[in-house]
């Protein structure tokens, strides 16, 4: 699985894979936002309780996590959660996730860290900030520092990581299965590519998918909610 493939150039502007499919989410999403607040009624129909539902959903995990206080976080946990799940379903569409580019995860890692500082400073002030790089002694400043910036570093990875390799593997399968197909029955095409990987394509793009976009919300919220 190579690299995102650069669809065409705007000026000197490369438009890639993964900046065209992050494109398709955002606008799946910005349809879906403006017909689910467009007209709200005191008697929902069935899309008004999916979104209340939704919502409602966010807020309770935010709340149950977090705390009451940090309530006005549900916002953005709620499109962090659909941008990273729509970016991994894509997979089902045959087109790459735009999240098996390390750059799209590093950004919301990195994202996440400034939250994480941000809450910091506010909960501690800049003195109990500085001194919590220092704390249990003064000599594991160093270490204190590395293991801050690491988290944005385990996060990028660890969603780049199960998005990616699921892509991986799934191209590998296409490939062992086009080759069973023509070199070891003779066919003229792919035959056995067609139903076989739909098993995998449930875990790896469905199952996986959606996983993937929830443990990074729920590490998200420890991570900002435990820098107090």
């Amino acid at each position: 699985m190579n690299g995102p493939e650069i669809l065409f150039h705007i000026g000197d502007v490369a438009i890639s894979e993964t900046v065209r499919n992050t494109w398709l989410v955002m606008i799946a999403l910005t349809i879906f936002a403006y017909f689910g607040g467009r007209k709200l009624e005191r008697v929902p129909g069935k899309f008004q309780i999916v979104v209340e539902a939704f919502v409602g959903g966010i807020n309770g995990l935010v709340k149950q996590t977090m705390g009451e206080k940090y309530i006005n976080y549900a916002p953005y946990i709620a499109t962090v959660f659909t941008v990273i799940m729509l970016s991994n379903l894509l997979g089902l569409l045959g087109l790459r996730s735009p999240t098996a580019d390390l750059v799209t995860t590093l950004s919301f890692a990195l994202t996440t860290f400034v939250l994480i500082q941000l809450n910091g400073l506010r909960s501690k002030g800049i003195g109990g900030y500085v001194k919590g790089f220092m704390e249990p002694l003064p000599a594991l400043l160093p270490i204190n520092i590395v293991g801050e910036l690491a988290t944005p570093v385990s996060l990028s990875f660890r969603l780049f990581g199960n998005i990616a390799g699921g892509g991986v593997i799934m191209a590998l399968l296409y490939q062992v299965l086009n080759w069973v197909s023509t070199a070891v029955f003779g066919l003229p095409f792919g035959l056995f590519q067609i139903g076989l990987p739909g098993v995998l394509h449930i875990y790896f793009d469905l199952f996986a998918g959606v996983l993937q976009a929830f443990i990074f919300i729920m590490l998200t919220m420890v991570f900002v909610s435990g820098a107090e």
